[in-house]
Formats: C-alpha cells, structure tokens, sequence
C-alpha cells in the first residue's frame, strides 16, 4: 500500500504548529500552578498566627520544627511561582512547589480523608502538571529558553 508523501512545507507547518500549541499549554500550565500556589501562600501570610497554629496543631511536617516549616513552605508558595511564570529557573521552581505539595500530602492526614477525595486528588493533578514542567522544561515562551539562545549565540559568535 502507498501512503502519500506530504509536501515538507505542509510538515514544517505542522511541525511548528504543535510546538506553538505545547509552549502554550506549558505557559497555562505554569500560570495555573501559579495561581494556585501564590494564593495559598498569601493566604498564609494574611494570618501568621492561624499558620503558625497549623503547622504546629494540625500538620506533621517530618524533621523540621513547626515554626521553620511554616516560613519554608510560605517562602516556597510565595518566592517560586514567580519564578515559574517567567520561566525563570523553571525545572527548579517545579521541582521546588513540587517538594513543597507533596509535603502538604506527606504532612496533612486530612487531606487523605476518603469522604472528600477531591483535596487529595487536586493535590495529585498539580503534583502531575508539576511532573510536566520538570520534564519538558518551560517551552519557549520562557525566559529560560531565551537566557539559553543568548548564551549560545554569543559563544557561537566568540568561535
């Protein structure tokens, strides 16, 4: 059987548009982890004592004292999504909210509560769109992928 052979014009087309479609997705990928994190953390820092309370009452954060939990996991929900929106630092701002949602998992026993699996459930879809980024990096509408090409075309102009 003969399968037709596309024009390379038709395939490059093709080609970028799927990569035009994966930045994209990347980029709202990142823009929702964000929402969702920067949130959490402002929520935090809007009342220090109620933090503190938990991390002290209701979370058991393995090896560290509640008080250091509570700044680590605030500094994290507020320092790193920054940094992941611009794609700055990308896999590391993943992997950091990625250590930060799964001790929230780790830590939080009621998230395991089976009568409203949607807690621990919302926590395994970040934990996967977090996955996403660490292994496809930030696309090339980050400022990653920018530092990158600049770097390469100033040693390639030093050659």
């Amino acid at each position: 059987m003969n399968i037709p052979k596309l024009p390379p014009a038709l395939l490059r087309a093709y080609g970028l548009t799927l990569d035009a479609l994966c930045d994209a997705l990347l980029l709202g990928i990142r823009a929702y982890i964000v929402w969702v994190f920067f949130h959490a953390g402002l929520t935090k820092i809007d009342d220090w004592s109620s933090t503190t309370a938990l991390f002290q009452y209701e979370y058991s954060v393995p090896l560290l004292p509640p008080a250091i939990a509570a700044i680590l996991g605030t500094a994290g929900e507020l320092l790193l999504p920054p940094l992941l929106l611009l794609g700055l630092g990308t896999r590391f701002a993943a992997l950091g909210l990625f250590i930060v949602n799964a001790m929230a998992v780790i830590s939080y026993p009621a998230l395991w509560d089976f009568e409203c699996p949607a807690a621990i459930q919302s926590h395994f879809f970040w934990g996967a769109l977090l996955l996403v980024v660490l292994t496809m990096g930030g696309g090339r509408l980050a400022a990653d992928h920018w530092l990158r090409r600049m770097c390469s075309l100033k040693s390639a102009q030093k050659d």
